[in-house]
Formats: structure tokens, sequence, C-alpha cells
């Protein structure tokens, strides 16, 4: 598989690095694609670790960088950030038919779609685990010692993607994720159009299912507000820490009194989040 070089967008200096935005042709969304990179100031010098983060329901690659207040602390610890976007997009990438937000564009949640006319587009799942890598690993002064994190649906990709990839991620994090789409009306919506009826193709992308069998799973720690206003309905926290107990995971899931879903939550926690991945992106 070959990708077309990086163009890039956008460049301003931040906390003595750089952030900055790129666009590429993907040879498997089969669009162009953009996506955001904190650099710190360490990548001036020598390659350094990165975190991966995935972003939730009607954001693209720029709300993380813009909202969570991250790049001091990446700064300190010479950790680049990652930020993809949340979809395929382009003229040509379908859309949900009425235009809602918890499909289509903005709403790839991370799987690989079977079902037409998304399977064309909609293959986020390989473009996170494969192809954005080896293309930034290549580019970029970045190793291939990986972490990754997001929120809500972003959460859900981080999860399921870390589980199913214990080689190629060092620790895993997220903030308010879909914790069981089988059972969470976005992830019914979202499954049954991207994968179809059969079931049996979703438990590969539900993280408590994935959590309570694994073996080897890698450090996680998950934070959820109890004021969210999609908790516990949509994000259904509560069998995440079954399937953990079940499989004996080292996983911190700690449910944040008084917090909602917003990214006044991610940027208040988010600190706590890079440090516990340096811990395992350092050795």
């Amino acid at each position: 598989m070959t990708t077309s070089a990086l163009t890039k967008v956008s460049e301003q200096r931040c906390f003595g690095g750089k952030q900055i935005r790129f666009k590429h042709q993907s040879a498997v969304t089969n669009c162009e694609m953009q996506f955001s990179v904190f650099l710190p100031p360490q990548a001036e010098t020598e390659k350094v670790p990165a975190l991966y983060w995935l972003s939730g329901l009607t954001c693209t690659d720029e709300n993380f960088s813009a909202k969570a207040g991250a790049q001091r602390v990446a700064a300190e610890l010479g950790i680049a950030l990652i930020m993809p976007d949340t979809s395929p997009r382009g003229d040509d990438v379908p859309d949900d038919e009425n235009g809602a937000y918890d499909f289509g564009l903005g709403a790839g949640f991370y799987v690989n779609a079977t079902e037409q006319p998304y399977a064309k587009h909609y293959q986020m799942y390989d473009y996170i685990v494969s192809e954005l890598p080896a293309l930034i690993e290549a580019e970029l002064p970045v190793t291939d010692r990986r972490a990754i994190s997001g929120h809500s649906m972003g959460g859900h990709g981080a999860l399921v993607i870390g589980l199913r990839n214990p080689d190629r991620y060092v620790s895993i994090s997220a903030f308010s994720p879909i914790c069981n789409p089988l059972n969470s009306p976005w992830g019914i919506k979202a499954f049954n159009g991207y994968l179809g009826d059969d079931q049996s193709q979703w438990i590969h992308y539900d993280a408590s299912v994935l959590l309570a069998k694994t073996q080897k799973a890698k450090p996680i720690l998950v934070d959820q507000g109890t004021s969210d206003n999609f908790y516990p309905q949509q994000l259904r926290t509560e069998t995440l820490i079954t399937a953990a107990e079940q499989s004996g995971a080292k996983a911190q899931i700690r449910l944040q009194d008084r917090y909602d879903h917003s990214y006044y939550f991610i940027a208040s926690f988010i600190e706590q989040h890079l440090r516990f991945h340096a811990k395992y992106l350092a050795n």
C-alpha cells in the first residue's frame, strides 16, 4: 500500500513545539483526509513517541487541539499528539440520508464498513491502525511507540483499537467512551448502517465484549462524568467495569462527580491522562 506525501495546511508555534495540520490522499478511505499533529520541542532533535487521539461525533481533527489544552504537558513530556478526523469527507462520500449528526460525515465510528454505499470510504479502523501511523512514522520525527486515547465515539474507538492491537499500543485511555455499543442507541444505529444486521460482526467493535475476553490488555484509564447527559444510556460505563472485573484487566475506570460530556471535562483531566501514558511510552 502506498500513500502520497503529506501536504501542510497550516502551522503554528506552540509551547516551543509545532501545531501542524496536514492533508493527504488516503488509499484506505479513497478520499482526501486531514489530520493535526502537535510536535513537542524534543522533536527538533530526535524522534518522539506519540499519543493518538480519536474525537467524538460531529468533531474534526481540530477540536482536541483547540479545546483540550494538551500541548503544554505534551511539550514537557516529549510526546507527539496525533489527531485524525472522525470520518472520511468529500463530495463523493455518502452521508446520513437525513443529515443526522450520529451517522455518516463526522461519525465514522472507527469501523471498517461492509455495507453499501459506505464500504468504499468508511474504513476508519484500517486508516487509524495501519495507514495513518505508517505515513506519520515515515514522514515525521515520530517513533512507533504509540498510545491511544479518545472521547465519546472516539473513546469507543480508542478502547476497541487498543484492545484489538495490544502489540501496537503501550496504553489506552478514554473520556466518556461508548463502552457497549451493541446496547447503545448510537452504536445500534451506526453498526446497522455500516456493518449490516449480522450482530456477530458487531462484537469486534464492542469494548465491553473485547475487554471481558482479553488475556493481555495493556494498562487502561477511563474517566466518566456523573453529570454527563449521555450517561448511562448511551455510554454504559458499568458494562465496561463489569468486563474489567471478569478479565482481571489492569483498568482504572473512574466516575468523576458532577462533570459532564464537554471539553471542559477533558481539559480538567487531560494532564493526568498524558502523564499516565508517558509512563508506558518511556519504557
